[in-house]
């Protein structure tokens, strides 16, 4: 049995050498892996690292780190631990319908292993459904003329052995690059589930699992695939492949530790979050919500707000920011990019929304020179106007609030 570490950590919270079995070839791993990331995950300290905003889960040579969202540091710990994988699964990054998403709600359970309970679970299902077959070109030598005679390498294979016919033929079976993409992250995932509680499910995956070619497999592979009718039952299983491949870093520390890491932009996974909550909320009611529409602003540069809402001939601008700020006035940056945005979409009201206990600010116009700005035009009064919302993401027992949708369309009305 492996013994695996855990440390659990939010994001900001620093990470240093001697804290909970964190050692120097650990720190020199993650370092090399945020390198490879451009420097995103987290900044390097003193003897240790400081995690930005993403969140997840690293690991690497039996230690497994898991970094939890937590939208104040001065909120409780444990209210905030499990709110990813909740938060993950209603932004539809984790299906909801599917079996293994029951485990979500297991304590001591981390990310890797609700996605790679997920992906052998769902393997599992396309074996016993049956796997389809695909045709695929073949060279090989054979005793019968079969497919198409490749002249040079048939006199160089075959100068003694005048029985064979060195040929390329076309083969229908299951040895087809769909499924050699579903055994390579099997095989990434038989190495972290090694002595856990997963061992025996991913041993009988693989038993069944046909044996296929080995290939190197690039993420420009991974991102062309194209699925037709036969193989559309596919889709979500090659989705947890392509995530559990494209995250996997073989040596990255001198060839000592192989790390896998699963790590999400909580900017991008709040904004994701609101917008799906605005839209089934607003499902029945005269609001359209889209989100991430485009206006181009100065050459190839254009302006994209998270959130566009159009109530009538109204529309409202919702711009995401996962921090904690000064709750009397937001960033100068902040406050000129919603008044660009009011006036490139001509909307009514902006708001700019944090995670916080539920407040009830005024919304404040814009103070500017009209004439300055519009001089053919001084006629079109402007009245754009902008607030601070804060919305709590926790109800009261500690999950996820189901009801944020209404309470932020009640911040946008008042």
């Amino acid at each position: 049995m492996i013994v695996r570490n855990t440390i659990s950590v939010f994001e900001h919270q620093r990470l240093c050498l001697g804290q909970q079995g964190f050692k120097q070839y650990h720190l020199e791993a993650l370092l090399k892996l945020n390198e490879y990331h451009d420097g995103n995950y987290f900044e390097p300290i003193a003897k240790g690292v400081k995690f930005n905003q993403y969140v997840g889960v690293i690991q690497v040579d039996g230690l497994t780190i898991e970094i939890n969202p937590k939208a104040d540091k001065d909120d409780d710990d444990n209210k905030w631990k499990g709110v990813l994988l909740k938060m993950l699964q209603a932004c539809g990054k984790l299906k909801a319908e599917s079996s293994g998403a029951a485990h979500v709600k297991r304590k001591h359970l981390n990310l890797l292993e609700v996605y790679f309970e997920l992906y052998l679970l769902e393997v599992e299902r396309l074996v016993r459904k049956g796997l389809i077959k695909q045709y695929r070109k073949q060279t090989s030598n054979t005793k019968a003329l079969k497919g198409k005679l490749e002249f040079t390498g048939h006199i160089r294979q075959n100068l003694v052995h005048k029985e064979r016919f060195f040929t390329k033929h076309q083969m229908y079976d299951v040895n087809h690059f769909l499924h050699q993409v579903i055994q390579k992250a099997i095989s990434i995932v038989s190495q972290f589930t090694s002595g856990s509680r997963l061992q025996d499910l991913c041993n009988r995956v693989q038993i069944n699992f046909p044996e296929v070619d080995v290939k190197p497999i690039t993420a420009k592979q991974l991102n062309n695939i194209e699925l037709n009718r036969k193989s559309n039952g596919y889709k979500y299983a090659l989705e947890l492949a392509r995530l559990i491949i494209l995250n996997y870093s073989p040596d990255i520390s001198s060839g000592k530790e192989k790390m896998i890491s699963l790590l999400f932009d909580m900017n991008d996974l709040w904004e994701t979050y609101i917008l799906k909550q605005l839209q089934k909320v607003c499902v029945g009611i005269d609001i359209k919500v889209s989100g991430q529409e485009s206006k181009s602003f100065w050459g190839s540069n254009s302006l994209r707000p998270d959130i566009v809402l159009r109530q009538g001939e109204k529309t409202l601008i919702i711009d995401t920011k996962w921090k904690r700020p000064n709750r009397s006035s937001a960033s100068v940056g902040d406050l000129r990019q919603m008044y660009t945005y009011c006036r490139f979409w001509d909307a009514e009201k902006a708001m700019l929304l944090y995670p916080g206990d539920y407040s009830e600010n005024r919304f404040k116009k814009f103070e500017t020179d009209d004439y300055s700005l519009d001089q053919e035009n001084t006629h079109n009064e402007m009245n754009h106007q902008c607030k601070m919302g804060f919305v709590s993401v926790l109800d009261a027992e500690g999950e996820l609030d189901e009801l944020i949708g209404a309470a932020i369309l009640k911040l946008m009305n008042n």
